[in-house]
């Protein structure tokens, strides 16, 4: 049997207001077209449903057996094709998991982990590392936000840049380089480590710097800047890298930063999620909290909202 679920809208009113120009009234139908709902109901269900007695209209049993059921189920199904975008963050019990380049969620995740927990304490957040291949998590749903410098090739993923910051040259504090403070483009031609979780050894600095006529010799590839900034600080190598995920770990290990000598356009942050969750109350929460965490971040101001709020940041500036 093909089921109508208009019906059940049709007998929640008609038992509710005992007439048919009553429930006519309630769902804006006609007396004629709600008198038909009536007589398909009574063949679906092989009962009268509403019988008359003399100037009314009475229920019979089956009908008042089944009337808080109908009502229900009523109100279960407008709350499945009507949803409420309400939440009620003190009660909201979910784990997120964000898969973030390993930079953003040191920068980034204490000052987004203390405004979740501020607002929603039974909402637990669920760092995990980035792959050293492209994987479909978002797709399948395993992450709910990705964070780090590529924009989706999907269509079915979505995305906000929230933020840009600047390259910069990251050398040991004692550096020769760091005499004139400035580096010349021939300078920069010199020996350097790439942060690349693939293991890359080239990348896009190297198309800038061949279109200069110059070769800069890359002699390892680190898969995190952490890493990295770990081979400048015992040797003469350079590493290029974001300023706002950089510095901070950089003023720890006594590094220096120098700018670099040629223009390149600034790292993107990109926040990205399934387009299941597009809609989703406690999805979209989630997402403005990173948003203003990321870009907190890269501005520069997460210092003093982290130590406010977290305790557990370190200077950036």
């Amino acid at each position: 049997m093909q089921l109508d679920l208009n019906l059940l809208t049709a007998l929640d009113a008609l038992l509710e207001e005992g007439s048919v120009a009553g429930a006519a009234e309630r769902l804006h139908v006609t007396a004629p077209a709600m008198s038909r709902s009536l007589g398909r109901i009574r063949r679906a269900t092989g009962d009268q449903i509403l019988v008359r007695t003399g100037r009314t209209m009475t229920p019979t049993p089956y009908a008042i057996a089944v009337r808080e059921q109908v009502h229900d189920l009523v109100q279960q199904a407008r709350g499945v094709l009507a949803p409420s975008r309400e939440i009620d963050l003190a009660t909201l019990e979910r784990t997120f998991t964000l898969r973030w380049h390993d930079a953003l969620v040191a920068l980034s995740g204490p000052a987004l982990l203390a405004a979740v927990r501020r607002q929603a304490p039974g909402v637990r957040l669920r760092f995990i590392a980035e792959s050293s291949i492209d994987t479909p998590e978002l797709r399948r749903g395993e992450v709910d936000l990705a964070a780090n410098a590529d924009p989706p090739t999907a269509p079915e993923i979505h995305a906000d840049r929230v933020a840009n910051t600047r390259h910069v040259v990251v050398v040991r504090r004692d550096h020769p380089l760091t005499r004139d403070k400035t580096l010349t483009t021939a300078q920069y031609a010199a020996e350097h480590i790439t942060v690349s979780r693939r293991g890359r050894l080239s990348n896009v600095l190297d198309d800038e710097v061949a279109r200069l006529g110059l070769t800069r010799r890359v002699v390892a590839s680190a898969p995190t800047e952490a890493a990295a900034l770990a081979f400048v600080r015992d040797s003469d190598l350079l590493v290029t890298a974001p300023e706002s995920t950089t510095r901070s770990l950089a003023t720890q290990l006594e590094l220096a930063l120098l700018p670099l000598p040629f223009d390149l356009p600034p790292a993107p942050v990109y926040l990205s999620w399934h387009q299941r969750y597009d809609t989703d109350p406690a999805h979209i929460w989630l997402r403005d909290l990173a948003r203003t965490a990321l870009a907190d971040a890269a501005d520069g101001r997460a210092q003093a909202t982290d130590a406010r709020e977290a305790g557990t940041a370190r200077s950036m500036t």
